[in-house]
C-alpha cells in the first residue's frame, strides 16, 4: 500500500460510482478491498490534510488502500470527474499511518457492479430529488 482514497459523498451510489472511475477511467489499483467509513471520520481526514474547513459535511464515506504512489494518483484523478470528493492520502501526511492500522478493522463495501449499475443510479437520485 502506497496511499490511500478517500470517496466521501451524499449517497452511497456516488461512493460507489466513484470507486468504480478510480479503477476504470483513472486506472489505479486498490491493493484491498474499499472499506465503509464514518462519514464524520471522513470529514476530519479532509480537513486534516486540506487544513481548511468543510464547505458541507458528507453523508457516507469509503476508504480503500492503493497500490499507486500518491502523486501518480493525484495525477490520475485530476483527469476524471468522478460523483464524489476524492481525497488521496500520502505517507507524508501524519494521519496516513494512524489510517494503516485502522483500516483492517473497517466493513467492506460491496463494489460489485452490473452492468445497468449507472441507471439504476440515476433512477435513485431522481426519486430521491422528487420527493424533497
Amino acid at each position: 500500500m502506497n496511499s490511500m482514497a478517500v470517496v466521501r459523498a451524499d449517497d452511497v451510489s456516488k461512493v460507489k460510482i466513484a470507486l468504480y472511475d478510480l479503477v476504470r477511467y483513472a486506472n489505479l489499483t486498490f491493493s484491498d478491498q474499499a472499506r465503509k467509513l464514518e462519514p464524520t471520520f471522513a470529514d476530519n481526514i479532509l480537513t486534516h490534510i486540506m487544513k481548511s474547513p468543510l464547505r458541507a459535511c458528507c453523508s457516507y464515506a469509503a476508504i480503500v488502500p492503493l497500490e499507486d504512489q500518491a502523486s501518480v494518483a493525484i495525477g490520475r484523478l485530476r483527469k476524471i470527474h468522478p460523483p464524489a470528493h476524492v481525497i488521496i492520502v500520502s505517507p507524508r501526511h501524519e494521519i496516513y499511518h494512524e489510517l494503516v492500522n485502522y483500516v483492517d478493522i473497517l466493513p467492506e463495501i460491496d463494489v460489485t457492479f452490473e452492468q445497468n449499475f449507472g441507471f439504476e443510479a440515476v433512477h435513485e437520485t431522481v426519486e430521491e430529488t422528487a420527493e424533497v
